[in-house]
């Protein structure tokens, strides 16, 4: 049963310049009877520019059809590289796996039992809350005593490094345009702290890795490295290298080929934006506002349809033999 979405904020709570009127939100899918089960908390991809629909509901139904309580996030973004991000999506990821565990009577969660699956950005930010979550600090009363550290994650053809093989747009949205261009001592610093892989510890939760080895965006060395740190420090994890396939694959099934990916409630922030340059509340060059107006019109149905891949469409069945491991206390 879908729920409506919920905010993560209140107003007083959440300030983004970029943001016109748009807040973080979770939307549940909860089962209807009683059972207490574990939970998913789908993090869309979007390379911190956009929150990416075909990563969202469609994932979602497919660990609920396994079983468990899902959640889907939407959490801010940069689309114009018009202020840094940096900390905002992290501490929006803290607060939702937060509100989630203190609403886990009323959403049937077992609160030691919350997974974070992400994809591409989406992958970075789940990530950054594994190895950063003792930093995500909240201070409102009803949340602050309360974990911000998942208890699994699975990261999807993930942005991990913001070295030699970065995704460097990725690291733009997050932390400024000029951040690669910048040789000052804090571009360096910040650079390093989201740099995934230079953070792990033995603390780091049990980490599901999978992408192509043709991924032609993101270099499949990011799963690598973050494999490798986590074999380091003899964190649980599992990693999946499928011969071929493009970025973005989602869930590589026939839905996802099709562009039937359900509520795209997640790209609804694209909206509060087309609101804010219709109002010139937001001025852009016109060239930018071309683009801009072009990209928001697009529709899936115009768009050429995807080839499902029956190698990489099997990741969701390992992934949840995978934690079925690891929830039930067999992963050390």
């Amino acid at each position: 049963m879908k729920y409506e979405p919920v905010k993560l904020f209140d107003e007083s709570e959440y300030s983004y310049s970029m943001a016109f009127g748009f807040r973080p939100d979770v939307v549940p899918y909860i089962h209807e009877n009683d059972t207490v089960r574990p939970c998913v908390l789908v993090v869309p991809g979007g390379g911190y520019a956009m929150v990416a629909p075909s990563e969202g509901e469609l994932v979602a139904d497919r660990f609920y059809e396994a079983g468990y309580q899902t959640f889907v996030l939407t959490y801010s973004t940069n689309l114009f590289c018009a202020e840094p991000l940096r900390e905002l999506p992290l501490r929006e990821l803290a607060r939702a796996i937060r509100l989630i565990r203190a609403r886990a009577g009323e959403y049937r969660v077992n609160p030691g039992r919350l997974v974070l699956c992400g994809f591409s950005a989406g992958a970075h930010l789940c990530g950054s809350v594994c190895v950063h979550w003792e930093d995500a600090e909240d201070t409102n009363p009803a949340y602050k005593d309360i974990s911000a550290r998942p208890d699994a994650a699975i990261l999807s053809y993930p942005v991990i490094t913001s070295g030699e093989h970065a995704h460097q747009d990725s690291f733009r949205h997050l932390l400024g345009q000029d951040i690669y261009d910048r040789q000052d001592g804090e571009a360096r610093e910040l650079l390093d702290y989201w740099s995934l892989e230079k953070h792990v510890t033995d603390k780091t939760p049990p980490v599901f890795l999978w992408q192509t080895i043709t991924d032609e965006l993101v270099p499949v060395e990011n799963s690598l490295l973050m494999a490798g740190a986590l074999q380091e420090h003899g964190v649980p994890h599992a990693l999946h290298l499928f011969s071929y396939g493009r970025h973005g694959l989602s869930l590589a099934d026939d839905r996802w080929a099709e562009h039937r990916y359900g509520d795209s409630h997640c790209a609804n922030i694209m909206g509060y934006l087309v609101n804010a340059v219709r109002s010139g509340e937001l001025p852009l060059p016109e060239e930018t506002k071309k683009a801009f107006e072009d990209l928001s019109h697009m529709s899936l149905e115009n768009m050429p349809k995807d080839e499902p891949s029956e190698e990489v469409r099997v990741w969701p069945e390992l992934a949840l033999t995978w934690l079925d491991r690891m929830l039930n206390g067999k992963g050390d």
